[in-house]
């Protein structure tokens, strides 16, 4: 987005509202083109279904586009090619993948760079916002095969799992999936290795788009944002894996922010943010009134001291299905202070849980039950309410 480029990584939670939650409020994109900017998509921004709607506009918002573009390649054209190797499940949510032999710029993710890339061309001269959605490392793991080639099998090990003697955990917080789908380690180990290897594709086409604005002579009055719409488990609890959970790994999300003039760039922060915050903070960096009702706060404080004062929590939340089907569940959430992750199931009925992630970063001893953090439970529940 072309105004001005934070690096700044945190704490982040994904907290998504969609926008018929708040029918009033215009979304971001639709805030840039309200301003004057041209404003583009490419690949995957607002919800697809993956791999099936790779190609279409998935469950797009078309007034927030003036242009789109999307592109399908060999990962969605040559699918029938895929290995699945928990045949229970279909591809968007399965342990699947494909090492391909073939050109990476065939593959959709390089196709969606490209497309992102002519957008730039195309309007260096103006003010632009464009987004660009890579749909790797989404499942199934296709790349090619030189970035399979950067992680040998005999390199690739499982995480630690937590032991055997901590204290009890809510059942209902590892029920999703069967631990391990019941595959065994050289099955799981496959599958990590490709799984890098898209992490390592989506990558190299970052670069490319960073690679363009130098070359377009738009750094250095670009914004630049990295971001995901989760994390992902890799069996590190209870041998559970993918997104669905409110673990730090399948909660926490990347976010690098770079915002030409800003004092922090370059450097870490380790504050608690959240995605709802990306809002706010793009319209003050770019001089645009803030809509009322929008939720968030902007993190143009951090970016420009990271170690600046902060007090704001991240929560996220999820309904627990586990059939998977559309019928009501079980609601989760979970708060996420600078020092602790506290959740509660059922607003507590189906139990809660409480991790110290100074001492215990890994999230494996539950303190819900301990009498000393009575009055931390008490502050952090009252944050989700």
């Amino acid at each position: 987005m072309t105004g001005r480029r934070p690096a700044t990584t945190g704490v982040t939670e994904n907290r998504t509202h969609f926008r018929n939650a708040l029918p009033d409020v215009i979304t971001l994109p639709q805030l840039f083109q309200n301003n004057g900017y041209h404003v583009a998509r490419t690949g995957k921004i607002f919800h697809y279904g993956v791999p099936g709607q790779i190609g279409t506009s998935g469950f797009d918002d078309p007034p927030s586009w003036n242009e789109v573009a999307n592109p399908k390649g060999r990962d969605r054209i040559f699918e029938n090619r895929i290995k699945n190797i928990t045949p229970q499940f279909n591809l968007g949510i399965a342990l699947a993948y494909l090492e391909d032999e073939r050109d990476e710029f065939e593959q959709t993710d390089a196709m969606v760079a490209t497309e992102a890339i002519r957008f730039m061309e195309e309007n260096k001269e103006r003010p632009f916002f464009i987004a660009t959605g890579f749909f790797r490392p989404h499942v199934p793991s296709v790349a090619p095969s030189q970035y399979f080639d950067r992680y040998k099998f005999e390199d690739i090990h499982l995480p630690e799992t937590p032991p055997v003697d901590r204290p009890s955990f809510p059942s209902v917080a590892h029920d999703y999936f069967e631990p391990n789908y019941s595959l065994q380690s050289n099955e799981l180990r496959t599958f990590t290795r490709a799984y890098l290897a898209t992490i390592s594709f989506m990558d190299a086409q970052v670069g490319r788009l960073l690679e363009a604005l130098d070359r377009l002579k738009l750094s250095e009055k670009t914004i630049v944002v990295f971001f995901s719409d989760h994390g992902w488990l890799l069996g590190e609890h209870g041998g559970q894996w993918q997104k669905r959970s409110l673990y730090e790994e399948s909660a926490r999300v990347p976010l690098i922010i770079y915002a030409p003039g800003q004092g922090g760039n370059g450097a870490t922060c380790y504050r608690t943010v959240e995605l709802i915050d990306l809002f706010p903070t793009l319209a003050e960096l770019c001089d645009l009134a803030i809509p009322n009702g929008v939720e968030g706060t902007s993190l143009k404080v951090l970016l420009e001291e990271p170690a600046g004062n902060w007090n704001k929590p991240a929560i996220t939340d999820l309904v627990r299905r586990k059939d998977r089907s559309i019928q009501a569940g079980i609601n989760g959430r979970s708060v996420r202070t600078e020092r602790y992750r506290y959740t509660e199931w059922d607003e507590g009925k189906q139990g809660i849980e409480l991790y110290d992630t100074y001492s215990d970063p890994n999230e494996w001893y539950n303190l819900a039950e301990e009498p000393r953090y009575k009055d931390t439970i008490k502050h952090l529940a009252a944050l989700l309410r």
